[in-house]
C-alpha cells in the first residue's frame, strides 16, 4: 500500500476512533442554558400572570420580565462531544453535575424542592410588595412541619398557630427554636397554641381566635446535642385582598423580585416601566431584601434575546453578570425592592445617567 494512502487511512481511522470516543465516553457534567422569560404584567398560557381581586388595580405597560435557566435532567449522561460543544457555545454553561444535583439528588427531589421554593417566593413577593405600598399584612408563626417519630408527632399539627413557648410570646419563627433549645434534652417545653382547625374557622369568619391550649412536650437530643421537639416553624400571612400568581412549569425562588414589582405596578397609578422592556431576577425576602441567584449570565442572554434593554441584577450577582454583558443590555444593580422601584422611576423618566450599574470586580 502506498505510504500516502496508508497515512490517510490511519488518519481516517483515528478520526473515527476520536468521534466514537466523543460520543460513547460519558462525563459527569450538566448544561445550563437560557430558559423562558415571562412578562409578569402580561398573560401566560391564556391568563394573566398576576390576578388581583378585592382591591383597585391600574393599567400597566411595558415589560417586567422574570427570567429562568434551563438545565439538563438529573439522569442525563453527557458525552465528551456535548461537553466540548457546551464549553465553546456562548449561550451555554457546562457545570459539574454535582453542582445542580448534589448528593445524588434525583429529578423528582429537585423538582419538589424547586416547587416549594417557588411557592415560598410567591408568598414573600406578596408581602414585600404590600410592604412597599404600606399596606399591612397580618402574620403569625405556625407549625410548618412535624417530623415522623418525633416527640411532637400526634401533639402538634401542621398549621397550628404558635402563640407562646414556655409562656414567652412568639413573634418570629426563629423564636421557637431559640426558646426550645434553651432546654436540656429530656426537659419539658410548653407550647401555647391555636389548633389548626380553630384557626382556619376563625380566619374564614373574619375573627380572631379566642381560645388557646397548652401542649407539653418532652424534648429529645438532636445529633448536634441540642434539645428539639421535632417540628419546623414557619410564617403564615393573611392578606387583606386576593393576589394569585398563575405561572406553571417554573420552579425555584429567583422570580421573587419581579413578581413583587409586578404587584406594585398593578396596585399603583401610572406604570413603573414607562413602556420600557425591563427584565430581571433575584430572590426576595418579606422585608424587601433582594438575594442572589444562580445562572445569572444565562438569564441576561435570554432576556436580551427577547428584547430587554435593562436587567435588574442582584448586587451579589453583579460582578459575574458584568463579565459578559449582551450588547444593548444595561445591568442595573439592586439590593432591595426600594432600589428596584427607584431604578424603574429613573428608567421611566429617561434619567438613566446615574443608574447604579454592574461592573466587573477588580
Amino acid at each position: 500500500m502506498p505510504r500516502r494512502t496508508a497515512t490517510m487511512l490511519a488518519s481516517t481511522l483515528m478520526l473515527i476512533a476520536l468521534l466514537c470516543a466523543g460520543v460513547l465516553i460519558k462525563v459527569p457534567y450538566s448544561v445550563m442554558s437560557p430558559g423562558p422569560t415571562v412578562n409578569t404584567l402580561g398573560d401566560h398560557g391564556g391568563e394573566p400572570v398576576l390576578q388581583i381581586s378585592g382591591h383597585k388595580t391600574y393599567p400597566t405597560s411595558g415589560h417586567l420580565n422574570m427570567t429562568t435557566v434551563r438545565v439538563t435532567s438529573a439522569d442525563y449522561n453527557m458525552n465528551i462531544a456535548e461537553a466540548v460543544y457546551g464549553w465553546l457555545a456562548h449561550d451555554n454553561i457546562v457545570v459539574p453535575h454535582e453542582t445542580l444535583y448534589p448528593n445524588g439528588k434525583t429529578e423528582q427531589q429537585s423538582s419538589q424542592e424547586n416547587a416549594e421554593e417557588f411557592s415560598q417566593s410567591q408568598e414573600a413577593a406578596k408581602v414585600a410588595a404590600l410592604g412597599e405600598l404600606d399596606i399591612p399584612v397580618k402574620s403569625q408563626v405556625v407549625v410548618s412541619t412535624v417530623f415522623k417519630d418525633s416527640p411532637a408527632e400526634g401533639k402538634l399539627h401542621a398549621g397550628d398557630v404558635i402563640r407562646k413557648v414556655d409562656g414567652k410570646p412568639v413573634k418570629e419563627m426563629t423564636d421557637v427554636s431559640k426558646l426550645v433549645t434553651k432546654h436540656k434534652p429530656g426537659q419539658d417545653v410548653v407550647f401555647s397554641l391555636v389548633p389548626v382547625k380553630e384557626a382556619a374557622a376563625a380566619e374564614k369568619a373574619g375573627k380572631e381566635p379566642t381560645r388557646t391550649e397548652d401542649v407539653r412536650i418532652t424534648t429529645e437530643k438532636a445529633k448536634d446535642g441540642r434539645a428539639v421537639v421535632g417540628i419546623e416553624a414557619g410564617t403564615d400571612h393573611t392578606f387583606p385582598f386576593t393576589i394569585d400568581i398563575k405561572l406553571a412549569d417554573v420552579g425555584g425562588p429567583s422570580a421573587g423580585l419581579m413578581f413583587a414589582l409586578g404587584i406594585v405596578d398593578k396596585l399603583t397609578p401610572g406604570d413603573l416601566t414607562g413602556g420600557n422592556f425591563v427584565a430581571g431576577t433575584g430572590t426576595i425576602e418579606v422585608d424587601g431584601k433582594v438575594g442572589p441567584i444562580g445562572g445569572i449570565q444565562m438569564k441576561t442572554v435570554g432576556a436580551r434575546a427577547k428584547g430587554a434593554e435593562y436587567f435588574l441584577t442582584p448586587k451579589d450577582n453583579c460582578a459575574t453578570a458584568a463579565e459578559d454583558v449582551p450588547d444593548g443590555l444595561t445591568l442595573v444593580k439592586v439590593d432591595t425592592i426600594d432600589d428596584a422601584v427607584d431604578a424603574l422611576e429613573d428608567i421611566r423618566k429617561g434619567d438613566t445617567a446615574d443608574l447604579p450599574q454592574c461592573t466587573v470586580k477588580k
